[in-house]
């Protein structure tokens, strides 16, 4: 039953998103619009599908590849060339710069804006991207993802997660401690944006545990890896 209902939902998305695209093309404007395709998280752990995510670990809620790695397709036919791809990470920050820079948009230059114009690297005549400092946080959460390096650090439990990304995107081994003076640079790192940020209009008010590895339908073990989601 549950995979029933979530393969409905999908295919609910998937009709919806083809109307988007006809209503386009209906009204003439489908050469010329920028249509960016994502996803807010990756597949939670209350879903109990065990493989909604694989082959990463972790779910919504988390800052492991199975809560934050998820689709990012932009298809704009007088802008982009059709296929194009682009390996490295990107953000759901860098909407903002990309579609200004598709419309001619100034950027405002009184403030520090997160993200950069998508537009350049896909096309390739922009160098910037492939080892620029990526962020997560929430609450006490926080991650951070730097030249093929991942941290992630939760207070509860008091805990720090290292992973070679480039040679395990599955986030299998956690190398923290062998590599300490990797995780107090980005943790240097971690502390410099969040220096730069403002404080939270709407603190955290609730939190609650998030397995990593198995669902919310599964019998739970004390050797489970877990963190505590703040919200």
């Amino acid at each position: 039953h549950r995979l029933r209902v979530y393969a409905a939902m999908i295919r609910g998305l998937d009709r919806s998103v083809g109307r988007v695209l006809a209503a386009l093309q209906d009204n003439g404007l489908d050469d010329n619009t920028l249509v960016v395709f994502t996803s807010d998280n990756g597949g939670a752990h209350y879903l109990g599908l065990p493989r909604v995510n694989h082959p990463f670990r972790g779910w919504k809620l988390t800052h492991f590849e199975g809560g934050v790695r998820v689709p990012f397709f932009m298809r704009w036919p007088a802008g982009l060339p059709p296929g194009t791809r682009y390996p490295h990470p990107v953000s759901h920050l860098d909407v903002f710069a990309t579609a200004a820079a598709a419309a001619g948009a100034e950027l405002p230059d009184d403030r520090v804006v997160d993200g950069i114009d998508l537009l350049g690297l896909v096309r390739g005549d922009q160098g910037r991207g492939p080892d620029r400092a990526l962020f997560w946080r929430q609450g006490h959460l926080r991650a951070v993802q730097y030249e093929g390096w991942k941290l992630i650090r939760a207070e509860r439990p008091a805990r720090r997660w290292l992973f070679d990304m480039r040679a395990d995107p599955t986030e299998q081994n956690d190398l923290a401690a062998v590599h300490p003076e990797r995780v107090a640079a980005l943790e240097a790192l971690i502390a410099a944006h969040d220096a730069e940020q403002a404080p939270p209009a709407w603190p955290s008010r609730a939190e609650t545990p998030v397995s990593i590895d198995i669902t919310l339908e599964d019998p739970q073990s004390p050797d489970d890896e877990y963190t505590y989601w703040p919200n």
